[in-house]
């Protein structure tokens, strides 16, 4: 149980399996589309030849590859805003897209590589018009599990990510009521002050652990 509690901690906190997504046209099935590229991920992980500190970095281009086509992290971080997006300026808005991408990839990519013989099941898929949803499971080594489901748009001819749902709490939902929560206390300058704080300490913990 304390595992479970873990791991679901880190699904919650971060859009762990949403990252295991990658970018195809829209006339494809979205569960396809997700497996694909869970089993794509799932191989460099498992890799021998692609493992250990020193082949971190050639590790993670290629996780990137497979991982990022699939967000819209543009929208992802207009609904993590929520109602304050319509009040930034443009500039405003391509700045914390910008930190906001970063912080999951920074906070993400090291979480993922932890993953060990844990097991996805897809259970549902809907579409409507320009949305759909992949519900799936994960089952863990000691067999515990927890339902994720993933929800997407099409941007053009293909189907991206805005926000995935691990055990009914939506990602985009907990980040918003965090941001709403510190600009109400403060200010939204002081929310993007602490992101970048946040994602400058980051940094600075991987160049420390690079040593």
């Amino acid at each position: 149980m304390k595992y479970y509690k873990s791991l679901k901690a880190v699904m919650l906190s971060l859009p762990v399996g949403l990252l295991l997504l990658a970018s195809s046209v829209w006339a494809e099935a979205p569960t396809s589309l997700v497996k694909s590229a869970v089993d794509q991920a799932i191989e460099v992980i498992a890799d021998p030849s692609f493992r250990g500190e020193e082949k971190e970095r050639e590790r993670r281009t290629l996780l990137r590859q497979i991982i990022f086509p699939c967000f819209d992290f543009g929208e992802m971080a207009k609904r993590s805003l929520g109602a304050h997006w319509r009040k930034r300026t443009p500039e405003d808005k391509s700045e914390f897209v910008r930190i906001f991408t970063d912080l999951l990839e920074k906070a993400y990519l090291g979480r993922i590589e932890s993953f060990n013989d844990e097991k996805f099941i897809y259970t549902h898929e809907r579409i409507e018009g320009p949305y759909a949803e992949v519900r799936s499971k994960i089952l863990t080594s000691k067999g515990e599990e927890f339902k994720m489901n993933y929800k997407l748009h099409r941007v053009g001819e293909e189907w991206k990510i805005y926000d995935v749902v691990v055990e009914d709490i939506s990602l985009v939902n907990n980040y918003r009521s965090q941001f709403n929560r510190v600009i109400a206390r403060t200010s939204y300058n002081e929310l993007v002050s602490r992101m970048k704080q946040k994602l400058s300490k980051t940094t600075e913990k991987r160049m420390v652990n690079a040593r």
